[in-house]
């Protein structure tokens, strides 16, 4: 693995820092201004007013509902609905972000006074996207409204459909729209649909529900109820991975800060079963692992639409029986997940050639659909190549892809559209359906496609890290100022840090024969020593044959462990290797 040092202009650094120590309530050290600068320079954060609305969000910092396009119109509509007591029916996705969309639009409209059903499709019986029988069965009971939610931006079909029964369609949704531009619908609400001016283009699909519920609750005087919307925003923000930058840092910061304390039985029985229970703050990494995890299990394994259920009911028993069937979905879809990765591995066995793809399509018969995209994304992590993982089920192929930062994965599936019958997605993920036996050409035309936008060096996995922190300075002070960069995700990643010649003080202990932990000290000022932790470098650290004296170079992040008895500060290792005394401080360590 390759270290590489974040870009860093010293005379900006020291211009930011200075600004960044007249803010009111910053009294940092001089080194503590520098190293948070440089942080918030390599977000793109220049000015002390940036960095204060950065590190202090609030819901002032939401733009307006109308900046999006078509917002008007669907706002109108829904008013009307709610008026006439009008039966509205919400149209989402399976996973975390539809689910948490539904709950959002379906909570406003309720609030208001209206009326919602609505309809999760079953991601085996189903599949991704909407569906004419389903409109065909709302018009059939009455529905003149239907309002989709992180879905419908390809669904050209299914709007037609609904025109023609005489149903007012909103469409709204987060992923890219296609070549042909957006369905016919009263109103698209896409801030990546052509002619949005819409400064936030990376909302999810909860985020965007939020918006349409944001300008209804505005205009009916209801605005002090948003806070507790962006809870379970929040939620969905995190789980479907979208920059938690901008508005969507708004969403994650305000969100967590309320999901402290929840007041949704739902929300309590469900951080139960996840061991989340308690006073302490809550990071992006709890829900991204812990709960989000949970609420995919529904949609992956049985039925989204008992998460909806989960967050409506106010029955705490009834909670806690969905949160706990939530959970041994989880472990069930634990399990399929263990197979297809073990069955992928030995097929990688078998065929190497697989892995000598720029773009690797495997496939299987059977594999249960609702796990191959996480499959891929353990492939990707694995072998650092874009990945796509395909289930043949009766002559036809379902396929889940994860990417790479270098391979917009959209583009590529885009290139053989032809292959498909169903697709769609973004840079980073994408889903498709296509008959079983176009799948080998699809494997040859996307590795062709592939070897054209990458090179091998975009195969070797890469350590960015901001900055070299002798181990000296990592102080409970400084791990507080580090927390106001706070929630970590896409687009403000956890700060990575090095250390040189650093010195093990006792032989690593391994834990659950998977992990290591160790005491480190810096050989060059002693001090108190630190707890360190290896996440899955058990087997690395026997391959070194770490001993205590040695000294090693570390790559790390900062964590505290809560733990009453033998917690507090502790460095988290993202890599180590052992030292060489003639490269004391390099910039950047190769593999």
């Amino acid at each position: 693995m390759r270290w590489l040092p974040k870009p860093s202009d010293v005379s900006l650094t020291g211009a930011l820092a200075a600004e960044l120590r007249d803010l009111p309530g910053f009294r940092k050290s001089e080194t503590a201004a520098q190293i948070l600068a440089q942080l918030l320079l390599a977000r793109g954060i220049s000015t002390a007013e940036q960095a204060a609305r950065f590190l202090t969000p609030s819901l002032d910092h939401l733009h307006s509902p109308y900046d999006m396009l078509g917002m008007t119109a669907a706002v109108e509509r829904l008013e009307a609905a709610i008026e006439r007591k009008e039966d509205i029916l919400i149209y989402g996705d399976y996973d975390a972000d539809g689910t948490t969309a539904i709950v959002v639009l379906k909570t406003a409209i309720e609030l208001l006074g209206g009326t919602a059903d609505f309809h999760v499709p079953h991601r085996i019986r189903d599949g991704y996207g909407m569906k004419d029988d389903v409109i065909e069965s709302a018009a059939a009971a009455g529905v003149h409204l239907i309002i989709s939610v992180d879905t419908g931006i390809r669904a050209f079909a299914a709007a037609e459909t609904a025109h023609r029964l005489g149903i007012d369609l909103i469409v709204t949704d987060h992923h890219l729209p296609g070549p042909q531009g957006v369905p016919h619908a009263l109103a698209v609400l896409n801030p990546n649909q052509a002619g949005c001016p819409y400064p936030t283009k990376d909302l999810c699909g909860a985020g965007v529900a939020f918006k349409l519920a944001q300008a209804l609750l505005e205009k009916a005087g209801r605005e002090r109820l948003l806070p507790s919307f962006l809870k379970i925003v929040a939620i969905g923000t995190i789980a479907d991975s979208v920059p938690l930058t901008g508005e969507n840092r708004v969403f994650a910061k305000l969100g967590l800060a309320g999901l402290r304390n929840p007041v949704n039985v739902g929300l309590k029985a469900l951080f139960e079963v996840a061991k989340l229970e308690g006073s302490r703050p809550l990071t992006a990494t709890d829900i991204g692992f812990r709960v989000a995890p949970r609420i995919n299990a529904a949609g992956r394994m049985d039925i989204a639409g008992s998460v909806i259920e989960l967050f409506a009911t106010k029955d705490p028993a009834r909670a806690r029986e969905i949160a706990g069937r939530l959970d041994i979905l989880n472990a069930e879809r634990q399990d399929a997940e263990r197979k297809i990765l073990a069955s992928i591995e030995q097929r990688f066995e078998q065929e190497p050639a697989l892995l000598d793809t720029y773009c690797i399509v495997v496939d299987g018969e059977g594999w249960h659909r609702g796990v191959i995209g996480i499959t891929a994304t353990r492939i990707v992590e694995r072998h650092n190549r874009p990945t796509l993982v395909i289930s043949h089920e009766d002559g036809v192929a379902h396929g889940s892809g994860r990417s790479i930062p270098a391979f917009h994965l959209l583009n590529a599936i885009e290139s053989c559209a032809e292959l498909f019958t169903r697709h769609g997605g973004h840079a980073h993920a994408c889903g498709f359906g296509l008959p079983s036996e176009r799948v080998p050409e699809l494997r040859q035309r996307l590795d062709a496609y592939a070897r054209g936008c990458l090179t091998e060096a975009d195969f070797v996995p890469t350590l960015e890290f901001e900055t070299d922190l002798p181990l000296e300075e990592v102080t409970p002070e400084f791990f507080q100022l580090l927390q106001r960069l706070e929630p970590f995700g896409v687009g403000n990643p956890e700060p990575v840090f090095v250390d040189h010649n650093v010195k093990v003080n006792y032989p690593p202990r391994i834990i659950k024969e998977k992990h290591i932990s160790l005491k480190l000290a810096s050989s060059i000022n002693g001090g108190r020593p630190l707890k360190a932790m290896g996440w899955r470098m058990a087997e690395r650290a026997e391959q070194a044959q770490l001993l205590a004296g040695d000294e090693l170079d570390i790559a790390f992040t900062l964590t505290h462990n809560d733990h009453p008895d033998f917690g507090g500060l502790e460095l988290v290792l993202r890599d180590f290797r052992k030292s060489k005394i003639e490269d004391a401080l390099p910039t950047s360590i190769p593999a």
